[in-house]
C-alpha cells in the first residue's frame, strides 16, 4: 500500500506576483487620472476577486486579509453600478483608500498561494460569471 503524496504545490513566481500588481495598479491609477475604463475596471475586480477567493478556498487565515478584500469588492461592485448606470467609470475620492487598501492586501496575501491554486479560482470565477450571464 503506497502513502497518499500531498499534491505538488508550486510557489507563486515574482513574475506571477508582477501580472497581478499591473493588473490591481495599473488600473487603479487610470481610475485616479480619470482614464478609468470598463476593461480596466475587469482587470482590477478580478485580480482581487481571484486572491481572496483563493484565500477562502485554501482556509488561509490571514488576519483581516478576507475582511479588507471584501470591502474592496464591495467598493467595486458600486463602482461597476455606477458604471453601467452612467457609463463613467471612476473611483471616487472616498472610494479610493478602500481600493487601494484592497490592492495592498491582495500584493501582500498571494505569496501564501500557490500556483494551481490561483488559476483554478480564477476559472471557477470565469465559469460562474459566464454561467450567471
Amino acid at each position: 500500500m503506497s502513502k497518499k503524496r500531498p499534491p505538488l504545490r508550486v510557489p507563486v513566481t515574482q513574475g506571477l506576483k508582477d501580472i497581478y500588481a499591473m493588473d490591481m495598479h495599473l488600473p487603479y491609477e487610470a481610475a485616479c487620472e480619470g482614464r478609468f475604463t470598463v476593461i480596466a475596471f475587469s482587470r482590477l475586480a478580478t485580480a482581487i476577486s481571484v486572491v481572496r477567493t483563493a484565500l477562502e478556498n485554501k482556509n488561509t487565515r490571514i488576519v483581516n486579509a478576507i475582511e479588507t478584500l471584501d470591502a474592496a469588492i464591495l467598493t467595486l461592485i458600486e463602482v461597476r453600478r455606477r458604471g453601467d448606470s452612467t457609463g463613467i467609470w471612476e473611483i471616487t475620492e472616498a472610494e479610493r483608500s478602500s481600493v487601494l487598501d484592497g490592492i495592498e492586501v491582495a500584493e501582500q496575501c498571494i505569496g501564501v498561494l500557490d500556483v494551481a491554486l490561483l488559476e483554478q479560482t480564477a476559472e471557477a470565477i470565469y465559469k460562474h460569471m459566464t454561467n450567471g450571464k
